[in-house]
């Protein structure tokens, strides 16, 4: 039989267990962090009807979705998290309490080109929340809040969440006289982190037509970014102007106003105009997030409102806010940094146990005692010498062996090594329980370490 080579398609990743585990440990924060704040968990399937997720996606979504038949059938990959959120909240209307708050902690699917920390199946972290006729502002001032207490958690503390309004962009626009064109100046200016305002100055007019003067006080306007009480009175001047700018500006003044309510302190967030988001969907507030040591990571959470995208599904109107974290490339560039907290235990158990007689009988029960106490327990169960177990233990990297011979059965005790210090200690099995649990509580720590 030919051995058929193995292979991981470009753009997918896969982990070893020790960083995988880092993985889990991002979600589990994200988990606990998401509950915090009364967000409901959620799954939904990986392949949705074609017609279901272009409906409104916008932007380059239709080129870079994976599309396929089966059968009849015209099928998809989802390439966010939020669409068939839409679609699920449109199916179910009848059965859930609004507002409704979800989090999801799913892959997703993008047919892009592959490089350095962009991935074709990747996993997103959303929250969002989905209001019946309406959804008041203020549930876009404590979207921050959630995203501000995310990478606290993760330990960083550099970090800004940037916040714009999209009807205070298309007011703006508006007062240009270039009302029509406002999605597409949106989407170009949305590059300007990407490649720099003269390029996107270059696209505005030699793409889209504009004049150089209008390409100019699209810069200018865009370019105002600082803290709310830098950036808000210089909007004031454009007040009056146009009825959509002046309610863009209002949602932006509650947003930033209680942000500070919710423990979101100033050093973490600014008004950002250059900020559009590329879909659509997009209406309101929006918003991404940076780490501020590490500029050329770009945007690591982003989102907002939007109050039409069940539109397609449903005629009963349901808005929305919510914010994404491309988690995946994340812990990537993380990792390729050396952010990532390598001193946390990275092994898949707290404790090895390792059977000394040929009667496995009490070394399970003592297995399953420390499971009754939370501990991570693995059962060395292969019939090997002494030191190939502890070559085991150590390849694996786990925190403590726990070792049960006849000595140890005879003083109804074990040997707890500590495998970092190599220190051994003779314990009844609470007393060992009790040791591991305190040892192991001294190496918790940020998952993420500033630099």
């Amino acid at each position: 039989m030919e051995i058929i080579r193995p292979r991981t398609l470009s753009g997918f990743m896969e982990l070893l267990p020790e960083k995988q585990l880092k993985m889990e440990r991002m979600m589990a924060v994200l988990r606990q962090v998401y509950g915090l704040y009364g967000f409901a968990p959620l799954d939904t399937p990986v392949i949705e009807d074609a017609q279901i997720l272009l409906a409104k996606g916008g932007g380059d979504t239709e080129k870079q979705i994976y599309r396929f038949q089966k059968g009849d059938s015209d099928l998809a990959l989802r390439f966010d998290l939020t669409v068939p959120l839409a679609k699920y909240v449109a199916l179910h209307e009848q059965e859930l309490a609004f507002p409704f708050r979800r989090y999801q902690i799913g892959k997703v699917y993008r047919g892009e080109r592959a490089q350095r920390g962009r991935f074709r199946e990747f996993y997103q972290a959303d929250i969002d929340i989905i209001g019946d006729g309406t959804l008041d502002v203020l549930n876009e001032a404590e979207i921050p809040a959630i995203i501000y207490q995310v990478f606290r958690r993760f330990g960083l503390t550099r970090f800004q969440i940037r916040v714009n309004n999209r009807k205070l962009l298309s007011g703006f626009y508006a007062m240009l006289g270039l009302a029509e064109r406002s999605g597409e100046i949106m989407r170009t200016v949305d590059k300007l982190d990407k490649i720099g305002p003269e390029k996107v100055a270059g696209l505005l007019q030699d793409d889209l037509g504009l004049t150089a003067e209008q390409a100019r006080e699209i810069l200018r306007f865009t370019s105002l970014s600082g803290s709310r009480d830098q950036v808000l009175p210089a909007l004031g001047a454009y007040q009056g102007k146009e009825p959509l700018f002046d309610r863009g500006l209002e949602e932006l003044n509650t947003v930033t106003k209680n942000l500070a309510a919710f423990g979101v302190p100033e050093e973490n967030f600014a008004v950002d105009l250059s900020i559009a988001r590329g879909l659509d969907y997009y209406t309101g507030t929006v918003y991404e997030t940076a780490l501020l040591d590490h500029p050329e990571i770009g945007s690591v959470c982003s989102g907002g409102r939007y109050d039409d995208l069940a539109g397609f599904y449903t005629a009963r109107k349901l808005p929305g806010v919510g914010i994404s974290i491309g988690l995946t490339r994340l812990f990537y560039v993380l990792d390729e940094q050396g952010l990532l907290n390598d001193a946390l235990p990275s092994a898949p158990a707290d404790v090895l146990v390792l059977p000394m007689t040929a009667d496995p009988g009490p070394a399970i029960a003592l297995g399953e005692a420390f499971r009754t106490q939370g501990l991570r327990v693995q059962l060395y169960a292969e019939q090997k010498k002494f030191k190939q177990k502890m070559r085991y233990a150590d390849s694996l990297h786990v925190p403590f062996a726990v070792l049960l011979g006849e000595d140890e059965l005879a003083q109804d005790k074990c040997s707890v090594k500590n495998m970092a210090t190599g220190e051994q200690l003779l314990l009844t099995p609470e007393a060992a329980a009790c040791h591991i649990q305190k040892a192991l509580a001294a190496l918790n720590g940020p998952i993420i370490l500033e630099k």
